[in-house]
């Protein structure tokens, strides 16, 4: 076989390995999203099952919410999936995304140490026991980080009309496993989502210190970046993927994923 020869058979091979290839080596998304997502494992759990029905691979940034809706302001992303409804609906107005869509929803607890030293067992309502963590002066980790958690954890401190700071409150500027880490050392209290902390395994000392009350809903929504301001952003196949959680079967898979026989997220899309 001539040197020539050898060359378009190689050429020729390569080209059918090309054409061999699945569709989803071929179209790829990112999707900017919040940490609880990644962290729970829920999208270990729902992203291979959208791959396999449609041949769209997703790639995940996980930031924190306000992390996450920059990404997609400067069209670093053509998706992002948050917690942060007000930030969702001004990324919208703003025109950087189309529209908001519900995803699913679970809420947010307070954890801390399980001999609880500031009394959040007695606490009325949540932002009672923020005001009770601050009163005791009892170690608060938070993470500091403009995400859906640390917006959420604002607005408890201003009903509970505490201006936290000090020795006792500890900003990690890190992500949900990181900070609630961190308040395993301490130990500390800390604001997390439910998903995160089932999923969470090095728990320590901490427990559940306060849950239940109404305003620790935690909402999630999906947003397509918007084509129009930046072109480049893979419109048909980020919409497949919104299409796809919003669908029976994306929010039938949602609420398939438990861990220790929990349901971490709960559906809700319209």
């Amino acid at each position: 076989m001539t040197h020539t020869s050898r060359f378009l058979l190689s050429a020729a091979s390569g080209l059918a390995l090309i054409a061999a290839l699945p569709a989803s080596a071929e179209e790829v998304i990112t999707v900017a999203s919040t940490t609880s997502t990644e962290n729970s494992g829920l999208f270990g759990h729902i992203l291979p099952l959208f791959q396999s029905e449609t041949g769209i691979e997703v790639r995940v940034i996980a930031q924190g919410t306000g992390q996450a809706l920059e990404t997609g302001r400067r069209g670093d992303a053509d998706v992002v999936f948050v917690h942060a409804r007000a930030q969702e609906e001004a990324f919208v107005a703003e025109g950087y995304g189309v529209q908001r869509f519900d995803v699913m929803y679970n809420d947010f607890v307070i954890v801390g140490p399980s001999d609880d030293p500031a009394g959040l067992a007695n606490a009325a309502d949540a932002p009672a026991a923020m005001a009770a963590i601050a009163g005791a002066q009892a170690p608060f980790a938070s993470r500091g980080d403009d995400s859906g958690t640390h917006s959420a954890e604002k607005r408890l401190w201003a009903a509970a009309g505490v201006e936290p700071g000090g020795a006792w409150y500890l900003s990690t500027g890190s992500g949900m496993g990181a900070t609630l880490n961190t308040a395993a050392q301490v130990p500390a209290y800390a604001l997390t989502d439910r998903g995160t902390w089932l999923s969470f395994q090095n728990r320590g000392p901490l427990t559940i210190s306060f849950e239940g009350d109404p305003v620790l809903f935690n909402p999630y929504g999906i947003i397509l970046v918007n084509p129009e301001r930046h072109p480049h952003v893979k419109a048909e196949a980020g919409q497949a993927f919104i299409d796809w959680i919003v669908s029976e079967a994306g929010q039938n898979a949602i609420a398939s994923y438990q861990v220790g026989g929990e349901q971490l997220f709960f559906p809700n899309a319209q």
